[in-house]
């Protein structure tokens, strides 16, 4: 019989990652035309963390998807929508890896070692150059929007199921609350 909901530890992993990378996004923003002070520094080196962070909870959550069955999607979406749906979602996945990964290379290459939480010095994952530097800020950059993209498909999409098909798809994700029943 086909779960309703998912578990507990992936509805915990998807909205920490969903929060961490939303606000992550905005701090990128906000302090990439400040002028050089101590307060940029500070927020690059906080934007810096939360990016490893997001790194490693997503490597958690995808171990733990990988070894843990998602809820089967609903019968009524056709099999094309229901591989759109695995697509995007996978394509998600390969974004949260690149995009923390991409901002440590940059950093890397721009000469500035990552120092998560200001306590443990990651290794730079490649030697510094000034044009890569420049060409992986520009992937980075490329990256975010490219998800953003995404993660709006993605919440119109769950909104789209929950108000106008009707389905499950966005309660059996949401904490504390439990799906409704579609007769299915």
């Amino acid at each position: 019989m086909n779960q309703p909901r998912y578990n507990s530890t992936s509805i915990a992993l998807h909205w920490l990652i969903a929060i961490a990378m939303i606000g992550t996004f905005c701090l990128g923003l906000y302090m990439q035309d400040l002028p050089l002070s101590p307060t940029k520094l500070q927020l690059y080196s906080w934007h810096k963390w939360a990016g490893i962070t997001v790194l490693i909870a997503f490597v958690l959550r995808l171990i733990w998807r990988l070894t843990h069955a998602a809820p089967k999607l609903p019968n009524s979406m056709s099999k094309g929508m229901q591989a759109l749906a695995h697509l995007m979602h996978w394509l998600m996945y390969i974004l949260m890896f690149a995009i923390p990964v991409s901002g440590w290379l940059m950093s890397s290459a721009q000469g500035f070692s990552v120092v998560w939480f200001g306590v443990w010095p990651l290794p730079d994952l490649v030697a510094k150059d000034a044009a890569l530097g420049e060409s992986l800020k520009t992937l980075h950059i490329v990256l975010n929007y490219t998800f953003l993209v995404f993660l709006i498909a993605h919440i119109g999409a769950a909104l789209k199921h929950h108000f106008i098909d009707k389905d499950t798809i966005l309660s059996r994700m949401l904490p504390l609350v439990k799906p409704r029943s579609t007769g299915e």
